[in-house]
């Protein structure tokens, strides 16, 4: 089964982020909600090419649980129950069957991730 099946969730609006979660801890300070996002948006494809070199289970798993608490801290519920899946498989890179499944859960991760970075682009496209 793909991986993508087991993380459905998204924020109750069907928007990748839950701005209403992000807002809570931001005390509704706009600027300051900005400034997480873009840094999110900015800092998340380093962190997605960091998963998808990792040489190693450990550099994989930190990799995946960077992203799974990035994506928690903004309100990015898919993304962070994608990574959350990355980070809990146990595989064996140098396995051809290993490098299957790390690509595919990277692959989901990834598309994950670029949706949600391109939300907070077009959110602040206008300004």
């Amino acid at each position: 089964m793909p991986i993508q099946a087991h993380a459905t969730r998204e924020a109750s609006s069907g928007e990748p982020i839950d701005r209403s979660y992000l807002a809570r801890f931001t005390l509704g300070n706009a600027a300051l909600e900005r400034e997480i996002l873009e840094l999110f948006a900015a800092q998340m494809p380093l962190y997605v090419a960091q998963l998808r070199t990792a040489a190693n289970s450990k550099a994989w798993m930190l990799a995946a649980h960077t992203i799974k608490g990035s994506a928690l801290a903004v309100g990015a519920q898919r993304l962070a129950d994608l990574a959350q899946r990355a980070e809990r498989l146990d595989v064996d890179a140098a396995s051809a069957d290993g490098q299957h499944i790390r690509q595919q859960a990277a692959d989901a991760v990834a598309e994950a991730s670029s949706a949600v970075c391109g939300h907070i682009a077009c959110l602040f496209a206008t300004d």
